[in-house]
């Protein structure tokens, strides 16, 4: 039995039209962007025609894009620019529980220097109420400590696939004059992420969630907002982050921008029908299923499941060709339920049962099935 690849929200292999285009970025156009000779401005041609296909997936200005070396980058320069940018107008971030740790983690950091940080919580579904947000939002008078600066909410989590309402939370936060930020490594490519419907500020993408290289990323910032770079050096990318630019990756996350913009509809309907099939294969060979995210607003080609009395790490161990994500961690031994299923209200246990699938533009219908034969085969063995 060949490998069956069903992890793709974890990392997508490059499409091979994204790796044609970045050939000739590593062979003959090797010059740097920013020198005015034949091979530099060779260099910057790509690297501009790049920003033109990410902006025009957004729906935003080429000059609102920056490049940066991937989602975490992104999202590190998206909150602690605006937040130093804004110290003297107030101290307060709103974000929720369940955040990739690439928001998580920087707003650890940024509530030891002091800012405060409030983490919403979220339903049985993974899903954030923009009242909780609303009623988060602190109003004090400007350069006051606990004045609200910035939110920063995920459009879709990774795990459970749950697309959040970013367009009403926007609204909430322009009327209160607070910039909100997205991380959108999710959604891009799988359903749309045009910013002004979104009605974000700023928005983070990676590259390698969308078969684009890793080790590449980009920023969205609406024009005229002032961010503090994270790294500081020359004027490159407009003086919001320093460093010559990965000119081969950059290209090829354009060309995964183009096609993503080409090829959603068709997209959207191969891996939301391989998924229910997937999901009816089960339903219909195992009893004691439990769907984890909410059902209609999740991205087409996730499915998070739960099975009650069964270990999903011993079951993944198994299934040796599978490449599949469980629900929990394992920290110096010791396994841990995922802290977004916690938060979700699922119990620990059920949480440990847990795998999450998540399908890609190369799966096909016999992959499913076979993977439904032997999952449902191993899962009933066990119990």
């Amino acid at each position: 039995m060949r490998t069956i690849y069903l992890d793709y929200n974890a990392t997508t292999p490059i499409d091979q039209e994204v790796l044609a285009e970045m050939l000739p970025f590593l062979k003959k156009h090797f010059g740097n962007p920013s020198s005015s000779h034949v091979f530099g401005q060779a260099a910057k041609a790509g690297v501009e025609r790049a920003r033109k296909r990410v902006a025009s997936l957004l729906g935003c200005d080429t000059s609102e894009i920056v490049f940066t070396s991937g989602g975490s980058e992104a999202n590190n320069l998206a909150l602690k620019g605006v937040v130093e940018t804004l110290s003297a107008k107030g101290n307060h971030i709103i974000t929720s529980q369940i955040e990739h740790p690439a928001i998580l983690n920087p707003c650890k950091y940024l509530e030891r220097k002091g800012f405060k940080v409030t983490y919403l919580p979220v339903d049985q579904y993974g899903m954030i109420a923009p009242d909780d947000v609303k009623k988060a939002i602190t109003s004090p008078p400007a350069g006051r400590a606990g004045k609200t600066i910035l939110i920063t909410i995920m459009h879709a989590n990774n795990e459970v696939g749950t697309v959040q309402p970013l367009a009403e939370i926007g609204h909430l936060a322009r009327r209160h004059g607070i910039l909100f930020h997205t991380d959108a490594a999710q959604t891009i490519g799988k359903i749309e992420t045009k910013v002004n419907k979104l009605k974000v500020d700023l928005l983070s993408i990676a590259g390698h969630k969308f078969y684009a290289p890793k080790g590449v990323g980009a920023l969205y910032v609406r024009k005229g907002l002032k961010l503090e770079p994270l790294i500081h050096g020359a004027g490159h990318e407009n003086c919001r982050r320093a460093g010559t630019e990965n000119v081969a990756a950059i290209v090829g996350l354009g060309k995964a921008a183009e096609i993503a913009t080409r090829d959603l509809k068709k997209y959207q309907s191969q891996v939301f029908n391989l998924r229910e099939k997937l999901f009816k294969g089960i339903l219909e060979r195992v009893e004691t299923v439990k769907l984890n995210g909410q059902p209609a607003k999740r991205l087409p080609n996730t499915l998070n499941l739960s099975f009650e009395g069964i270990d999903s790490e011993e079951l993944l161990l198994k299934l040796k060709n599978i490449a599949l994500s469980t629900g929990s961690a394992c920290h110096a031994g010791h396994k841990e339920p995922s802290k977004v299923l916690l938060a979700m209200g699922i119990e620990p246990q059920l949480a440990l049962g847990t795998v999450r699938f998540s399908l890609g533009k190369y799966n096909t219908a016999q992959e499913i099935n076979q993977v439904v034969k032997i999952l449902s085969r191993l899962v009933n063995q066990k119990r």
